[in-house]
């Protein structure tokens, strides 16, 4: 006869959530991190009773906003590689659909997070309950089903004993390489207290290590056959290198067959700044390195990257005729984008089972020539522009501050905003995952929460976060929470006094300066922003800073600081490196009163024929 406990539905999942186990180097750890949770009356009689009686097991973290906390689980497990991951737990209504744009985050970027948010009760008896969301034609509908196009995974628990095969399908997912991504179990908040006898089974300790899936022969074949006839061939590195803990397989099979490498901002630290064979960016905020080899490359392997537009200038980087992509990546839908010669398999899998099969091929020396030549001339561009001036300095000079007072030891944390284009330049990540850079959303916002997340799964290490004041504005307040927590971080916030990034683009782009900067919005008074007075209020250690001289003593300073701390700096917002980058295809207008908005959208068209075209 099976064996039952009696549980209402919410103690059996944070329970069978307390048992789900992985193993990292050697060490067994609990899968799940903790639960973020901010109760409300949708989930704190029910969920909120069970994560107490397993508060030691599975930790409870409070937050002071629901997409704060969201972002902090998704950075959790992008720090862990994807090998741990966090749950987070809101009521209904607003507190639900707070956490949707962090779903969407997870979502683009491939990133394992499970949420709990609260909904309507099952059995209909109060309806409608306090911030339900009525729809007059479907009575099925809740405010929960705007997670659906943003998770991988998405179930409604209207029945206690739901719950068990939904959280089967849930760490599939969690767990999957190609599959990862959000996860939505939606909590009818009646059905969370309702109790059923669960099998003892259901609890029983499950250890989840990642699979490796290996490459189909004949797409070997091919891949193989394509690269053996290359002359100029070169390798960009995606976030799925990271993910697939490849670092060193990609080095060795780099330097064995003398092959560039290129870094997309999610797969940048996957080789060490410093690498010979390392030609930084790639793209629209590419180094002049990589956008040189890019534009001569006949063979482009592609691992671990969704060749997004910012990867390939709008897929008008690759300029050879008939250069030919090959796609390793663990998700065929993106291993066969733009015709790509698709390799569905595990990034160091992959790399493997071609280094096996190039034996001693490699690439000509005058194309590693090439690349060693155009490195260094990168170099001394980007040490141009991050050398200290007297000037309000730019995003780059503050960039070049930060790293001569931390090093390459530190893990950088950004989001958005122009910053992300300059850090991908000019950044000099050491080891893997020493970059955090959340840009496959663009999320403003991400950078303060998305911090304390990383902090939280690597607590030894120095994280930096990099913001504007635009960012700041947006979300602020886990700073309170990293120092509730004791988790300190050293928060750079750069005040342009606007969107300077966008102001930039919309110039660029024929536009009037317009309702980005402080300045060129409407208003009565210009606000005055004390950041750092902001920040202390929230029990942080602040400074403003009045030069990057300035600022290199200050964070030399809060380097001996125990809590978080956050160092502030007026910078200029019409900077930006002008060495290195690429076109981006930002619609312009084709009608305009504007000579301006016109002769761009002339350059526009021009620029577009530049294009890969797709037969």
């Amino acid at each position: 006869m099976t064996k039952t406990i009696r549980l209402t539905m919410a103690q059996a999942l944070t329970r069978f959530m307390s048992h789900q186990m992985t193993v990292i180097d050697g060490e067994k750890l609990p899968i799940f991190g903790g639960v973020w949770a901010i109760f409300g009356h949708g989930n704190v009689a029910g969920i909120g009773e069970a994560l107490y009686q397993v508060r030691e097991e599975l930790p409870t973290f409070r937050a002071h906003n629901e997409q704060g906390m969201a972002h902090a689980a998704i950075a959790f497990a992008k720090a862990s590689f994807r090998r741990r991951f966090m749950a987070a737990t809101s009521s209904i209504g607003p507190g639900a659909t707070n956490m949707v744009t962090a779903a969407a985050l997870a979502h683009v970027n491939r990133l394992p997070v499970l949420f709990l948010p609260g909904d309507v009760f099952a059995n209909r008896a109060p309806d409608p309950v306090l911030q339900q969301v009525e729809s007059f034609g479907d009575g099925t509908v809740s405010a929960n089903d705007a997670f659906r196009p943003v998770s991988r995974y998405f179930d409604r628990i209207t029945r206690p004993e739901q719950i068990i095969p939904a959280l089967a399908r849930a760490m599939q997912v969690l767990t999957d390489p190609a599959e990862c991504g959000p996860v939505t179990l939606s909590l009818c908040q009646d059905v969370q207290a309702e109790a059923f006898d669960y099998p003892e089974s259901f609890f029983a300790e499950r250890v989840w290590m990642p699979r490796r899936p290996q490459p189909d022969a004949g797409e070997l074949d091919a891949a193989v056959a394509v690269l053996k006839a290359s002359k100029k061939p070169v390798i960009i590195a995606g976030g799925g290198v990271l993910y697939s803990e490849a670092a060193a397989a990609l080095k060795a099979f780099a330097e064995r067959h003398g092959i560039p490498v290129m870094e997309t901002n999610a797969g940048k630290s996957s080789l060490p700044h410093d690498h010979p064979l390392n030609m930084g960016s790639v793209g629209v905020t590419g180094s002049s390195a990589s956008n040189l080899l890019a534009e001569q490359a006949d063979v482009v392997l592609a691992v671990g990257s969704r060749l997004q537009d910012f990867t390939t200038g709008s897929w008008a980087l690759f300029k050879a005729d008939g250069v030919k992509i090959v796609g390793l990546n663990a998700q065929l839908f993106d291993a066969g984008k733009h015709r790509a010669l698709p390799l569905v398999a595990d990034a160091k899998a992959g790399l493997e089972a071609l280094e096996a099969r190039l034996s001693e091929w490699k690439s000509p020396d005058a194309w590693v020539a090439t690349a060693k030549s155009a490195k260094t001339e990168w170099l001394k561009a980007a040490k141009a522009v991050t050398d200290p001036t007297n000037a309000l300095p730019s995003d780059a000079q503050v960039i070049g501050a930060v790293h001569r007072a931390r090093g390459s030891k530190a893990t950088l944390v950004c989001a958005s905003g122009g910053l992300p284009g300059e850090l991908h330049k000019l950044w000099p990540a050491g080891a893997p995952g020493s970059y955090h850079m959340e840009y496959g959303y663009s999320t403003m916002g991400y950078e303060i929460a998305g911090g304390l997340g990383v902090k939280l799964a690597k607590p030894e290490h120095d994280v930096i976060v990099m913001l504007g004041d635009g960012s700041y504005m947006m979300m602020n307040s886990e700073i309170a929470t990293s120092v509730m927590l004791g988790r300190k971080l050293t928060i750079v916030v750069l005040d342009n006094r606007g969107f300077g990034c966008i102001n930039r683009l919309q110039m660029a782009t024929g536009g009037a300066n317009f309702n980005n900067l402080l300045k060129d919005a409407r208003h009565e008074v210009l606000p005055e922003i004390d950041f750092a007075a902001h920040a202390a209020s929230m029990g942080a250690w602040t400074k403003k800073v009045g030069s990057v001289g300035e600022l290199e003593t200050a964070l030399n300073e809060a380097a001996g600081i125990e809590r978080t701390t956050v160092l502030v700096i007026d910078t200029d917002p019409l900077i930006s490196t002008d060495a290195g980058g690429h076109w981006w295809d930002v619609a312009v207008p084709e009608v305009s009163v504007r000579p301006s908005v016109n002769k761009a959208r002339k350059d526009y068209d021009e620029k577009r024929k530049m294009q890969r075209v797709v037969n």
